[in-house]
C-alpha cells in the first residue's frame, strides 16, 4: 500500500458513503483511480466492507461491554471463532494480561449473557473478564 492508498482509507473511514467522485477531487486523482484502487482494496481483503457507525447515544437501548481473554493455544482458531459470533462487534489483539479484547453488542442483558456463555465454550479461551460499558463522555 501506498501513501493514496493509506489517504484513500482514511477518507472512507470518514465517510465510506463519499461519492467516487468527492474522493478523487479530495484525493487529487481521476474518478477511475479511485475506483481501481477500492476495487484492488476490496478484491486483496484490505477493505472487507463498509459499515454504519451510530452514535453512542443513536442506539440507547443497545448493550454494549467488553470482554478480555486470555487464550491458550491456537490463537487463529479462537479468532476465526470469535470473528463468527454475532455479538462481537469488534476484536483487538492487545498486550499484557489478556490477549484478546471483543467489544460486545447486544439487545439486552439476556443475550449478552448468552453471548459470554457461548464465548467461553470456545475451545483455547483460558480465561475472561467482563466490563458493561455504562456511560460515553467523549465519542
Amino acid at each position: 500500500m501506498d501513501d493514496l492508498d493509506h489517504r484513500l482509507i482514511a477518507a472512507l473511514r470518514h465517510d465510506a458513503r463519499a461519492p467516487v467522485a468527492s474522493l478523487a477531487q479530495s484525493l487529487g486523482v481521476s474518478r477511475g483511480t479511485i475506483t481501481n484502487r477500492m476495487a484492488r482494496l476490496e478484491r486483496d481483503g484490505v477493505i472487507t466492507g463498509y459499515t454504519v457507525r451510530l452514535r453512542p447515544d443513536a442506539a440507547p437501548d443497545e448493550i454494549r461491554a467488553w470482554t478480555s481473554l486470555a487464550v491458550k493455544g491456537n490463537q487463529h482458531s479462537v479468532i476465526r471463532a470469535l470473528l463468527g459470533e454475532p455479538g462481537v462487534a469488534e476484536l483487538h489483539d492487545t498486550n499484557g494480561r489478556w490477549d484478546l479484547v471483543a467489544e460486545l453488542r447486544v439487545a439486552d442483558l439476556a443475550e449478552l449473557s448468552k453471548v459470554l456463555e457461548r464465548i467461553r465454550g470456545i475451545p483455547g479461551i483460558s480465561g475472561s473478564e467482563t466490563s458493561v460499558h455504562l456511560q460515553t463522555f467523549r465519542g
